[in-house]
Parts: structure tokens; sequence; C-alpha cells
């Protein structure tokens, strides 16, 4: 191993000023995302005009076939409460707090006019009455119109309980007939230093006025995204209130800013991997898009083009899942060698029988083969730090050839409103609203670059996952969380949806099933660049604690028995196993390997969730099961493959050991997007015993056994800080979020591992981009136990 990092302290691997904080999150919040280009002509019907400021802005729901996804002007909150039915949107859930919100059109300059209507009906008349109208001022201190999707609070104005609301002003409804549409309007015109906001309602037939009122605003408080809201004075978590049908949405005034560069949809985005099969069918694509829950009504089909001598010729046509609602391509034979732009089409049909032509652009990269290749390793997005602007910044300005997401791109509580388990078409709906949020964050990242993305246990709705080979959970109810029970929480329909919008465009699987489980699988080898990479599932195979008595999250004085590692428990599975001994065997046309899986195989971490709690047994980590995991590392270490994973939401390089410390594989744990449940390892605090701390001297690294008894080697560890700032930026960085990058030189036979902090500048200032202990460089060799001095 080859130490490329200087003796750095604390004030240089790990904390970055508030000052600098400020000034980065200020930098990022001007930036403007990209988005898809709209190609082909739009019809007045159902396309909408380029924008201009104070140009009109109309909804477009009349012409539209019923479904559940809105229409790429808007964000549901949440997608599965809303739909479009004969022509208007209803909600179809008496929630609290329920809103859509329009992301092509934004408040920016509230001193100047402005305009919104909307005709409403009410759907049922229930006791509790939580108001219909509008939310103007949605906003958080990370200026991107996609964050303030989540805001939840804002000014409220609208008709609650026959009295018209402005903020915390009411008056009397006249002639109110709550059986009756009703029209509502709020204008904005400047008043002095202030803004003279009114609001009126309607009878929506006669257009006579029903009530009036007027308040004057600091414009502060009106900037930001506006919605229609469902029940406003309401908290999302109360229901069993009224039900709402909006028609006829209209924005104007030159207080607006926005684009139809701005939606998102009908194609969300798109993934493809280019894989060498060194067979008759040469370089394959395959590529998969995806677009919102549509219609019975709808095109069902998604068309993949590419550009050549400045033509566009279509590679076939996809049938749309309808329960991941993807599509797939796959196309055997590319031409690998060079850069190929590529575009995937829609047609959305309108009720009158005009179309919009959505297209999702982007470029399969020719092809790294003769020189260094370039992979950005990423893990785990809590939505606290939603759309983790520094990353997706900093990591194109990188430009990968390859980009690895190694699971949890979604949490059970992303984007509020709960979590939904059954019915299963319910559940699939809750499950893809949240996993939008990443594709929204990264899909200008994904769009030019091969893309593997892995499903861990969160994606599938649950806090752990040992799968059991594919065994369903006994008794969810016994464990809400899904964090303490083996087997899948969720039925295989649900787990399979999840499966192929994370990984449906991956090289076909090894094994396309687990056999009579019904349940998917994904563990499979990519060669792109001279590389060769095997694809694991760690957790499906997985043995449960549960199935032998341990108790999780006690350490063993607490009651677990000592004996925690039974002969008979699994990690990969036999088939795995197998595949990864085949798999190190065979070096056609490639020269160096990697592992590519959810989480390190040892038991890297010593506290959760705080400093001072000391948690001795991670049963989570693929260091459990310590005999299983012996058994993957062994049947591994042949291939001399770097492991990279995530996970744990501690970023760490350790060397693992079996006969004797330090004889096997390199790992490399990359740092999460932005770190949830926060985990420490400091062995040093609680007096685990250390060998061979490495030529750096810094803390908590050197030989240990860990938890299971374990032999690794820590070379460099993240620990994080206690994220307590108000900044959500600010906090993704103290509690040690970032990303990882490798570059595989298949010259020299090499990896040099990069672990950046989340509030840095890639381009500036290098003494503080990384954790202490990073760079580094790996031997090929090292991964089988021939070390170099570090």
């Amino acid at each position: 191993m080859q130490d490329n990092s200087e003796k750095r302290q604390d004030e240089i691997g790990g904390k970055i000023s508030r000052r600098r904080a400020l000034k980065y999150v200020a930098a990022v919040s001007t930036l403007g995302p990209l988005s898809c280009e709209r190609v082909g002509s739009e019809s007045s019907e159902l396309g909408s005009p380029d924008s201009v400021a104070n140009e009109l802005f109309a909804s477009k729901w009349s012409n539209t076939f019923d479904r559940t996804w809105i229409g790429g002007d808007y964000w549901a909150n949440p997608m599965e409460n809303w739909c479009i039915k004969d022509g208007g949107v209803e909600t179809t859930h008496g929630g609290g707090n329920r809103n859509l919100q329009l992301i092509t059109r934004r408040l920016t300059a509230p001193n100047q006019p402005f305009e919104m209507q909307v005709k409403v009906a009410y759907l049922s008349h229930e006791d509790n009455d939580g108001g219909v109208g509008f939310r103007l001022g949605m906003r958080n201190e990370i200026d991107d119109y996609r964050s303030h999707c989540f805001e939840q609070k804002g000014l409220d104005a609208g008709v609650k309980s026959g009295e018209l609301i402005l903020g915390e002003e009411a008056v009397g409804l006249n002639n109110w007939d709550p059986n009756k549409p009703f029209l509502l309007i709020i204008s904005g015109k400047p008043s002095a230093d202030k803004a003279l906001v009114e609001l009126k309602a309607l009878d929506a037939d006669s257009e006579q006025e029903l009530g009036k009122i007027s308040q004057e605003y600091v414009p502060d408080q009106l900037l930001g995204n506006v919605a229609i809201t469902s029940n406003f004075a309401l908290s999302d978590e109360e229901a069993n209130a009224n039900r709402f049908r909006f028609t006829d949405w209209r924005v104007s005034g030159e207080a607006f800013s926005g684009s139809e560069k701005d939606k998102f949809g009908p194609i969300l985005w798109a993934m493809y991997t280019l894989h060498n099969s060194r067979s008759s069918s040469g370089h394959i694509l395959r590529l998969s898009a995806l677009t919102g829950p549509m219609g019975e009504r709808d095109e069902q089909n998604l068309e993949l083009q590419v550009e050549r001598d400045g033509q566009w010729t279509s590679m076939g046509r996809s049938e749309l899942d309808k329960d991941s609602w993807i599509a797939i391509f796959e196309i055997e034979n590319w031409p690998a060698e060079e850069a190929v732009p590529y575009r995937v089409i829609y047609e959305e049909k309108g009720i009158n029988g005009q179309t919009n032509t959505d297209a999702f652009h982007g470029t399969i990269r020719a092809n790294p083969s003769g020189r260094n290749l370039r992979m950005a390793a990423l893990t785990c997005q809590n939505d606290y730090a939603f759309p983790y602007g520094p990353v997706a910044e900093n990591v194109e300005k990188l430009d990968p050839d390859i980009v690895f997401f190694s699971g949890d791109q979604i949490y059970e509580s992303h984007g509020g409103f709960g979590i939904i388990r059954a019915p299963v078409e319910m559940a699939l709906l809750n499950y893809l609203r949240k996993f939008y949020q990443f594709g929204w964050a990264f899909r200008d990242l994904m769009r030019h670059a091969p893309t593997v993305c892995l499903p861990d246990d969160h994606d599938v709705f649950q806090g752990n996952l040992w799968g059991e080979g594919g065994a369903p959970m006994d008794d969810i109810d016994r464990d809400p969380s899904a964090s303490l029970l083996g087997g899948y929480a969720e039925p295989a329909r649900f787990v399979n949806a999840v499966h192929l919008t994370n990984a449906g465009h991956l090289p076909r699987p090894i094994q396309p099933d687990l056999r009579t489980k019904g349940l998917s699988t994904y563990f499979t080898e990519l060669v792109f660049g001279d590389v060769s990479f095997a694809i694991l599932a760690d957790r499906q195979w997985k043995s449960s604690p549960e199935s032998i008595g341990l108790l999780v999250g006690r350490n063993e004085d607490d009651g677990a028995p000592r004996d925690i590692n039974p002969p008979g428990l699994e990690l990969l599975g036999e088939v795995q196993e197998n595949f990864l001994l085949q798999w190190g065997e065979d070096w056609r046309e490639h020269k160096l390997k990697a592992v590519l899986s959810q989480t390190v195989f040892a038991g890297i971490c010593t506290h959760q969730p705080n400093p001072g709690r000391y948690l001795k047994y991670d049963f989570d980590s693929s260091g459990w099961p310590s005999t299983a995991r012996d058994r993957g590392i062994v049947k591994m270490r042949p291939s001399m493959a770097l492991h990279i994973c995530g996970d744990t939401h501690l970023t760490s390089l350790a060397q693992y050991g079996i006969d004797k410390q330090r004889d096997a594989n390199w790992s490399f744990c990359t740092p999460a997007i932005a770190a949830g449940w926060p985990r420490w390892w400091l062995p040093d605090e609680v007096g685990v015993p250390h060998a061979m701390r490495p030529e750096h001297q810094l803390p908590n690294t050197g030989e240990y056994l860990d938890g299971f008894g374990n032999k690794v080697y820590v070379y460099a560890v993240g620990n994080p800080e206690e994220g307590k700032s108000p900044n959500r930026y600010e906090k993704a960085h103290e509690k040690g979020s970032g990303f990882g990058f490798i570059t595989f030189d298949t010259v020299a036979k090499t990896y040099t591992l990069n672990a950046y902090r989340f509030l840095i500048d890639v381009e500036d200032d290098p003494t503080i981009a990384q954790f202490p202990g990073w760079p580094v460089t790996i031997h090929q060799k090292e991964n089988m136990g021939e070390n170099l001095l570090s």
C-alpha cells in the first residue's frame, strides 16, 4: 500500500469553518439543476408554453387521462393520495396537509404583481374541516425548488368551515354553499415596501363574490414554491377530513419565474450499463427509463433513439412495467468504442388526440479501454439534505466513467407522510414517490455515465434485512420497523419492483430468481473499461440473529448468548459464493477486479447512534455471521479484488484477515451521501487491543478483532461529529457525509481511493477535501495479502 496522505490533524481532515460552510451553501443555492430536454412540437392543449416570467401557466388536466401521476409540472405530497379523474385533480385521502406543488413556476420577486386561481369543489363533508386553497412561501435554507417541495409550511390562503382564511386572518363567506364549486383567486401587488395580498372566493357558476380578504406581507414571506393544498390546517398525520377536487389552476404575473425545463417527467430519468460480454453478443447495453405511474389509456411504451451522423435512429420500443413504471432496453453488439448520444422518447397522449413529445437525453459513454477508469461510489441518502447539491456538483466535476450507488436510495421517512405496507398497490406508490427523490437528485449524473445501483434494506422498507434466502417475515406486527426479524416484510411483488427500479438495467443476473420463493435476484458481473465488477447481494441469503435466539441491539453482557457463530449460518449463500470463485478465476479481457456490494465484511463500528453508546454487536454488518463471512472472503481472495461498499454511514478503509491479519482483500466503505443514523469506530476509547498502527499514527487504526472476532486492519476511518447544525448541509457535513472516488489504473494495477467530505469543493482547498488518511493507493496483489510497507 502506498500512503498518499499527509499527516494531518483534525483541523485539516475534519472540521470546516462555519464561515466557509455558509459561503459554500450560498454558492450551491444559486445552482439550477439540469433537466430533461423537451423535443418535438407541443400542442397548446396538452403542452405548456416556454417560460416568460409574466406569461400564464394553465393546468392541462381537462385533457389528461385518469391516472395517479399528476404531471411533470407538479410534485404531489404524497403522490399516492392524489389522482387525475374526469379532467380534474382529486385527493383520494382525507389526510391533513396534502399539497400539490407547482415546480415549473415559483415566487421569486414577490414585490412584483402576481395572480393565481383555481376552481375547488368538496368531495366529502366531514366534521373535521381542515380547509382548502393555496399555500405560498414554501422554502428552506437550501435555495432549490426541489428541496422546497418538502417544506410543509407557508402562507395558507383558502376556505375553511365557511370562512375565508388568509394567514392568521379570517372573514365569513356570504351565501356559502359547500355543495357548490367555487373559484379561489389570490393576487399580490406592491404596497410601499410590502406586498398587498388579496384573496377572493367566487361562486364558480355565477362568479358572484362570496368573500374577500387582504393583508400586507413582507415580501420574503411569499418567496418560494406555491401549491394547492387540501386540509392545510391539519398535520399530515391527521386523517378523516374532507377530500377535494381541483380544476383549472392558472398562474400569472412578473413575481413568478421558472421554466418548462424544470419539469420532472413524464420520463423521470434513465440509467444504463455497458457490459463486455466476451461472447458473440459483444458489448451489451441495458438501459432502464422510468415514468410516473400512468393510466390505462395513457401510452404504455417508450422508445430509445440514438444519434448517428446527425440523424436520430430508433433502437426499438419497450413496454412499461405496471408495478415499477420502468421500461428496459437491451441491445447486443453495441459499438462501444465511441460515445453515442441517446434519447428516450415518450409520446404523452391527450384526450383530444393530440400528443406532447417528451425526451430524456444522455450519452452512452465509450468503453474506457486502455486508460484509467474513474468510479464515483455513493451510498445512503437521508433526505434531510435532499437534493444533496454539494455531492452532486462535486461528482459531476470529477466526471466519473461509472457511478456506483450501493444502497439505501430511500429511507422509509422520505418525503414525510408515513409508510404504507399494504395493500401492495398502495405500498408500491408509496415506495415509488420516495425513490423518485433519488432520481431527481442524481439524474443529470446518471444520464451520461453507466450506473450500478443496488437495493438494500431500507429500499425494501426494512430497518435491517436478513433475507433468509427469500423467506417471508413471519409477523410484521411483532416488528413494525422490520429491523429485528428475519425474512422480507413485503411480498415478492413489492420486492421485485424494488429490484427492478434499482437494478433492472444491470447485466442479466447469474441466477434469475430465488427458485421457489418468487423473488428476483440481481447478482451479476459487469465488465467495463478493463475492469470486471462482481455485483453481489449482501443480505438476500443472510441468516437472521433471531433464528438462533440473538437479541439485536444488545451487548453480550445484556443477555445475548456467547456462541454467536454456530455452524450452518449464511451470508452470501452458496450460489453467490460459487459465483465469486468462478468469477475470480476468469481473467478474459480485463486486468483488475472489484466486488461491489452493500456493506463491509467486518464490524467496523463500536458506538451508535451517539459517541457515548457502545454497542459490541452490530448484526446489520456483514461481519456476521463470521463463519459465513470468512467463506465469502476466501472465495473472493484469489480475485485480488478491491471490495467497494457502503451502508454504515461511516467511511472506512480496511483489510480483511482470515488465517492471520492482513492476508485478504481490502475494503473501501464510502461515506454516506447524507448520513442519518450515525456510527463511530472508537475502539481505543473502550480498550479494544490493537497492533501495527499505520505509519500515519491516526487514532483508532491498526490491527483489531471486531466484536465478532473477525481479523481486520483499519487503515483509516472518518468518524463524524454529532450533527447539531440547523443548516441541513452543515449538518450533513458534521455527520461525516460525502462520497468516494476510485481510480483504477489497469497498467500499474492499482486502485487510488478518495473519501471526500460533504461540504467541500473538489477543485479547491485539497487539504480539507478528504477525511483523515485519504487518499491512498492500493496495489492489486495487496488484495491477497502481499502487502507493501505502510
